[in-house]
């Protein structure tokens, strides 16, 4: 079964097509360097280069699969959550070549589709486990079994990722923040700033990084001249990585499950990923997190949920309505 994926949630421009659970091409065109002179994503300017880009993405990817469009078999497509407008471009783009070739829509929820980034990664991966799903505009933990998709904890404010970001602006770096703080928090001492781990001894699986937030901002207002930016982005980013991890083992704990994988963007860091295994070895817990490429918004992770998805004889129709909002558990 041959099935085109398509991923337009936000800055990312995706097209993967997957064979039989075997990736053939995945070409990713980002909008990072559009959007860094605005310290941010804006809404309509991403939808504009999703709807010049997606016609050429889709082209280079099934060229790159050597594949026509005539031997697509179903076509899956992020529907939400996500920006509405660069939403609207793929899913627009996707009936399209339902109702061109007469193959089934399949809509994939954006979160659902991070964890199945790990089913490409770790093909033999079964339920249950617990998934850390921490993006830019999502941090949550879920419950992962053979049946459904449980959100057992979510922030209550800012995502990890959003946390990165203003930080970031606070210490005058670059956007997108995380990758500046990670890169800059290898010349700091993690240990020089004591920040505040919010809600990490709540007895909830909430998370909140306000707080946090807020300390960085008056440390760096004590300073008058020179800020020790590197130590304070590493002790920053120790907090949050601190708390994710608390969280998480915690509710796989409390769950009785032994396997965790970790999911969306932020798993991309270094500091988390180091620290997640050395926990996992600590505590004899598996950790699987993916490879950098399927961590970030991609279509081959969209693919793969659609490719499980169909397997379980769930289409969608061509009335299937964008839902920037989308959640797990309506």
């Amino acid at each position: 079964m041959i099935i085109l994926g398509i991923e337009t949630s936000c800055d990312e421009t995706s097209v993967s097509v997957l064979k039989d659970k075997k990736i053939l091409s995945n070409i990713v065109l980002s909008q990072i360097n559009i959007h860094k002179k605005f310290g941010g994503v804006v809404p309509e300017v991403a939808a504009r280069h999703h709807l010049l880009n997606l016609p050429v993405i889709y082209t280079e990817a099934l060229k790159k699969a050597n594949i026509n469009p005539e031997d697509v078999d179903a076509v899956a497509v992020t529907y939400g959550p996500g920006l509405i407008g660069a939403l609207l471009v793929g899913l627009s783009f996707a009936k399209g070549i339902s109702a061109r070739y007469d193959i089934p829509l399949v809509g994939v929820n954006h979160i659902i589709g991070h964890v199945y980034a790990n089913y490409i990664a770790y093909p033999d991966l079964t339920p249950p486990f617990i998934v850390l799903m921490v993006s830019g505009g999502h941090t949550e933990i879920l419950k992962v079994e053979r049946e459904k998709i449980e959100v057992l904890g979510k922030t209550m404010d800012d995502a990890a990722g959003e946390a990165f970001d203003k930080v970031a602006r606070i210490l005058k770096l670059g956007y997108p923040g995380g990758p500046e703080i990670e890169k800059i928090a290898k010349n700091g001492d993690p240990n020089k700033f004591n920040f505040p781990r919010p809600m990490i001894n709540s007895k909830n699986y909430n998370f909140s990084f306000s707080g946090l937030k807020t300390s960085v901002l008056y440390t760096v207002k004590n300073f008058k001249d020179s800020i020790p930016t590197a130590d304070i982005a590493a002790s920053f980013q120790e907090a949050v990585v601190d708390i994710l991890l608390h969280k998480t083992f915690k509710a796989a704990r409390d769950s009785g499950i032994n396997k965790i994988v970790l999911a969306g963007g932020v798993a991309a860091n270094s500091r988390l990923r180091e620290k997640a295994k050395l926990l996992g070895i600590k505590f004899k817990y598996d950790i699987l997190i993916p490879p950098l490429e399927f961590c970030t918004d991609n279509a081959a992770m969209i693919a793969m949920a659609g490719y499980y998805k169909l397997s379980e004889g769930k289409i969608d129709s061509l009335d299937l309505e964008a839902a920037p909002n989308l959640k797990i558990n309506p």
